[in-house]
């Protein structure tokens, strides 16, 4: 008989297998963790409960291979891949989706974060996964100047209606400043439910979470190195917990190469085609999705300095570091380890105002 239906007048020997069990039952819903890779960077899933692990690992294996098989713009046989000009294509639900919050993000950045970027990116070399791309190389043709408008041809060139997909001859679509993010919300969302415990999903640092935080929320690490949360950190670090909601960083220090001695990064400005100047060397914000909290932090790196009074006037918690290591604040993020509970959703900065201003503080370079 469960204890919860015992009798008044059940012996009181029942009593210690009563608590015997519920400790047990408490020692098994101890925090669990697995790490892999997948759609070309780090995977970390985390649940509140250990027995909920291989579930929650088997459906988010799943949702990324799927992700990878609809988005990926280094596999030829992805859905994106097969896209072509012209009006009236009809994706997938996935594709859909993901297409359209990377529309969403350049919406609200106001085009900083601009999905049309792929033909861009392949002109400066980052034309296949970037585990299999070559560090050095000779110059490129390309930056000679600036790329012309033509490479970058604009988000609001894309149309999406319901699944019919409407965009220009020789646009390539590139989802990769969003689609890890939506990935993690998308995952977590999904998965917290289903095992009915908390969960965590990482990747690359992209962080979503669902269901009900481990006691004093998720504690979760932000480096400028990048790193393996489970090794000592290595360099420039702060702790935060966060209990719902996402959290993203954004590097101009990782994924880098050389062509002909220039040094190129991973996140272009869509109105150069070139890669953003690095004035920050990473962007951390918070907010109520992760892909909402990776918007800001891409297009906080195309900003440059701008960034500080933008993301302080839509009301996210941010972690800025400039490349000579000075770190900046702003809209509440916490000096210490402490939760940060008043993320928000980013709105349209042309409304926004100024709620905090941006502090700074020297750190170990």
């Amino acid at each position: 008989m469960p204890p919860a239906q015992a009798r008044a007048d059940a012996p009181r020997a029942g009593a210690p297998r009563a608590d015997a069990a519920a400790r047990a039952d408490a020692a098994r819903m101890e925090e669990a963790a697995a790490s892999w890779r997948a759609l070309g960077t780090e995977v970390r899933l985390v649940v509140t409960d250990s027995r909920c692990l291989a579930e929650a690992r088997g459906m988010l294996e799943a949702d990324l291979a799927a992700v990878d098989e609809a988005c990926s713009r280094f596999r030829a046989d992805s859905e994106i891949c097969g896209l072509r000009g012209g009006p009236g294509q009809q994706v997938s639900p996935l594709l859909a989706e993901a297409i359209a919050v990377a529309l969403r993000a350049a919406e609200l950045t106001e085009g900083d974060v601009d999905p049309t970027v792929g033909a861009a990116l392949s002109a400066i070399g980052y034309d296949r996964d970037f585990e299999t791309m070559p560090r050095n190389g000779p110059p490129l043709p390309e930056m000679a100047g600036p790329v012309t408008v033509r490479t970058v041809p604009g988000w609001r060139e894309v149309r999406l209606d319901g699944r019919t997909l409407t965009m220009p001859e020789g646009v390539r679509l590139d989802l990769g400043a969003t689609a890890k993010a939506w990935a993690a919300d998308r995952s977590a969302a999904r998965i917290a439910p289903r095992v009915g415990c908390g969960v965590l999903v990482s990747l690359g640092g992209d962080i979503a979470v669902a269901g009900l935080a481990p006691d004093g929320g998720w504690r979760i690490r932000v480096q400028d190195v990048t790193g393996s949360p489970d090794d000592p950190p290595d360099g420039p670090y702060a702790l935060v917990a966060i209990c719902d909601g996402g959290l993203a960083t954004s590097s101009t220090a990782a994924r880098r190469w050389q062509r002909g001695g220039d040094v190129l990064h991973h996140i272009l400005d869509p109105r150069t085609g070139l890669p953003a100047e690095p004035v920050w060397r990473t962007v951390s914000v918070a907010a109520g999705t992760c892909a909402d909290a990776n918007a800001a932090s891409t297009a906080a790196v195309i900003r440059g300095r701008r960034a500080l009074g933008w993301l302080a006037g839509l009301g996210l918690p941010a972690r800025l570091v400039d490349t000579t290591g000075v770190v900046f604040t702003v809209a509440g993020w916490p000096r210490d380890a402490e939760d940060l509970r008043d993320a928000r959703d980013p709105q349209d900065p042309r409304d926004a105002r100024d709620r905090q201003h941006a502090q700074s503080e020297q750190v170990q370079k």
